[in-house]
């Protein structure tokens, strides 16, 4: 009836009809309602061409309340939507719900609602109609990787729109690695002057050899990042910075070479990395290093609100480690047992630091390795089993299995697909993800904060590549976590692909590249452009 995506709650159409918009159709906010007021008068008078004053008049009226009493149980994120032949009532639990109750509504208007200028003879109706809506999870994410390949600010804030689009409400925001740093820090110039720029970019896989023999980066100023944050809150979005340590480190190194694990190798003659895979040049377990971070999270806490700061610690190889006197006296001093547990104390050091400063840290699956503060949450990526481990251990948890939701595996097995990486993850696949394993029920459910879909940029170089790995499997991902659905083999796939085929058309209203059912269009393809795919069902580990 609707072609909602995510699909509500609860929908009843108490009688047939609509309630037709015009020039003469009034939007009025109530206290709490500025900021869903602000987005709604300007994408909707932009798309529809109509005035929308702040009035009752002739034409019925768009009310916006914001009444936790009047949604009952909804919570600060639900939304109740009334439609009748008179004009339509939007209230929210909170702001944040009201928001997506403007996100439902704008869907319910049809696909030309999603573009920027009016088309003639556009007729803008809304069907008669009452929604009762609310998300299932509060950790609603997409991580965009930006350090691999570099995505300038109006990328991210298009991004964004799309995020808001489908009621996704956490940017994970992967701003270092070996291959760049992309946040300018005031007190360490070198880590954007030196650290954001590599020679050249293996293009394909890391075994493939075929090269981009060009400079690429780029990087964020603070005030980018003002604005992202401040684009995002408008929307209702927390943007999580992650700064990776100790490992994914070289273009920290290569910036300032005292980082790394001098005594074992040459750090000054290292250089950004121009290669993918797992990198051996970590950090040195060093006061210098200690308080070099501390001194890039204080810049981070200064233009992030975020309550969570993520730290990575993935894929920190042990060899320099192993090697490094300096390492090894460190363990000794410590009284630590391994190069797991030196990871373990890197790790704790920062969360403690974090904690004083009201903040809360989160990382990878293998913080958990050599033992976690108790603090701290994971992002459960290698599968549910870190999760459940730290859930079973009373940490929070973000499930993101790569076997799953990592976008930048490829959505089919055919040989037209643009450079294949990893299993084959369709449409259907990604809509029967479920974010809490049978392995965690009652007080240890409650733990998984949410779900969030990775996309990692290896070889996705420009921001078409991007749309096309996550459109149109980020719809999917945003309805399983949002919406409240039946265990997966339950799922009705056949009528959320129904539903999809109003959505293809938001898409292209929107201007996303997005990957289409019949398979990629000839300037989607990469021939001759080295995969890595993996055959076979992934592992449900």
């Amino acid at each position: 009836m609707t072609d909602l995506i995510p699909e509500p709650g609860r929908v009843t159409a108490p009688e047939a009809g609509f309630f037709d918009l015009t020039s003469a159709t009034g939007l009025i906010a109530g206290d709490g309602a500025e900021r869903t007021e602000r987005w709604l008068r300007a994408t909707l008078g932009a798309a529809t061409g109509l005035p929308l004053p702040a009035r009752a008049a002739d034409g019925g009226v768009l009310r916006l309340t914001v009444d936790p009493s009047a949604t009952g149980d909804l919570g600060e994120e639900g939304y109740d939507l009334t439609i009748k032949a008179t004009g339509a009532h939007l209230v929210g639990g909170g702001a944040a719900g009201l928001f997506w109750g403007a996100q439902t509504l704008r869907q319910l208007l049809g696909p030309d609602a999603f573009r920027r200028a009016p088309l003639p003879d556009r007729r803008w109706r809304l069907p008669l109609l009452r929604i009762q809506d609310a998300p299932r999870f509060r950790w609603r994410g997409l991580l965009l990787d930006v350090a691999r390949h570099f995505l300038p600010k109006d990328g991210v804030l298009r991004q964004l729109d799309l995020m808001a689009a489908h009621k996704l409400n956490v940017l994970h925001l992967h701003l270092t690695d070996d291959q760049g740093w992309r946040l300018e820090i005031q007190r360490y110039p070198k880590l954007t002057e030196t650290g954001s720029w590599r020679a050249r970019t293996r293009y394909g896989h890391r075994a493939s050899p075929l090269w981009e023999r060009k400079p690429h980066g780029g990087y964020y100023t603070q005030d980018d990042i003002r604005e992202i944050v401040a684009y995002a809150a408008e929307r209702h979005i927390t943007v999580v910075p992650e700064i990776d340590l100790p490992g994914h480190s070289q273009a920290a190194i290569a910036a300032y070479p005292e980082l790394g694990n001098r005594d074992v190798v040459d750090t000054a003659s290292l250089t950004v990395w121009d290669d993918w895979g797992v990198n051996p040049n970590v950090l040195a377990p060093t006061d210098t290093t200690l308080r070099f971070y501390e001194g890039v999270f204080e810049e981070v806490l200064e233009l992030f609100p975020s309550r969570f700061v993520h730290v990575g610690g993935d894929e920190c190889p042990k060899g320099q480690w192993r090697r490094s006197p300096v390492a090894q006296a460190r363990i000794r001093e410590l009284g630590l047992a391994d190069e797991d547990e030196l990871q373990s104390w890197f790790i704790r050091h920062f969360d403690t630091w974090l904690t004083a400063r009201g903040r809360r840290l989160i990382g990878w699956d293998e913080i958990l390795e050599g033992g976690l503060a108790q603090g701290a949450a994971v992002s459960s990526w290698r599968g549910y089993a870190g999760g459940v481990t730290a859930a079973r251990a009373g940490h929070d948890v973000v499930m993101c299995p790569e076997q799953q939701v990592y976008l930048n595996f490829r959505e089919d097995g055919g040989e037209d697909e643009p450079v294949p990486i990893g299993y084959v993850r369709t449409l259907a696949d990604v809509y029967r993800f479920e974010p809490v394993p049978p392995q965690l029920t009652g007080d240890l459910a409650r733990h998984v904060l949410g779900t969030q879909a990775n996309m990692w940029t290896e070889v996705t170089e420009d921001q078409d590549r991007i749309d096309y790995q996550m459109f149109p499997r980020l719809a999917a991902f945003a309805e399983v976590a949002w919406s409240a659905l039946p265990a997966p083999a339950d799922r009705d796939v056949a009528g959320f692909e129904r539903r999809m085929a109003a959505h293809y058309r938001r898409l292209d209203a929107l201007g996303v590249a997005y990957r289409p059912p019949a398979g990629p269009r000839p300037w989607q393809r990469r021939p001759g452009v080295l995969g890595r795919p993996i055959e076979g069902a992934p592992p449900n580990v």
